[in-house]
């Protein structure tokens, strides 16, 4: 039997258990072909009529086209925000609401503008008496350290340490109002009313 005999009968043993399509190697035939699967034939396309597909084509662009149009029209028109209109309620008795303004003497204005002069004055020498206050206290610091140096570089680097006890730091200081005994904050639930615009 021939070499050619043999890789053919390998050949057709391979071919018929192979489900697979593709390509693959063998170390005795180095080379082989699984069979084709099995398919059905394409569909005929059916020819429409050159008048059908341009009157298609038309309509979307005249949809397109309406949209927008549509847009540049409403473009200019923002949406309304509740919180920015006024109640007509108030519209309506805007003429019962009005106040007329009270016309201040020349002597008043004047004690109104020495009165905001003296109050600045008083926060710059608030403000310059805190800005020296921190310089002393940080020139003392660093003076003492500078002292504690010269006595002890352990001391010294010891006191450079931060101490991680003071970290989880909490206080309660002056409010601007007394506390309500029995007071139960609320959770932070809200019911959201703001209306959709599409």
């Amino acid at each position: 039997m021939s070499t050619w005999a043999i890789i053919n009968t390998l050949n057709r043993l391979t071919l018929q258990s192979c489900t697979k399509r593709g390509i693959a190697t063998n170390v005795l035939l180095n080379f082989r072909a699984t069979p084709c699967l099995m398919a059905e034939p394409l569909k005929k396309k059916k020819r429409l009529d050159p008048a059908v597909i341009k009157a298609r084509e038309d309509r979307k662009k005249k949809k397109i086209e309406k949209q927008i149009k549509r847009l540049e029209k409403n473009a200019r028109q923002l949406k309304p925000i509740e919180e920015c209109e006024v109640p007509l309620g108030l519209l309506d008795e805007k003429k019962t609401r009005m106040r007329s303004l009270v016309v201040l003497s020349e002597d008043e204005l004047e004690q109104r503008q020495v009165l905001e002069k003296q109050w600045a004055t008083y926060k710059k020498k608030q403000h310059l008496a805190d800005v020296q206050m921190l310089d002393r206290i940080l020139f003392a610091q660093q003076k003492a350290l500078d002292e504690l140096r010269k006595e002890s570089e352990e001391l010294y680097q010891e006191a450079m340490q931060i101490d991680f006890r003071l970290l989880p730091f909490k206080r309660e200081g002056p409010l601007e109002t007394p506390t309500i005994d029995n007071y139960e904050s609320p959770d932070g639930d809200y019911a959201d009313v703001s209306k959709k615009w599409e």
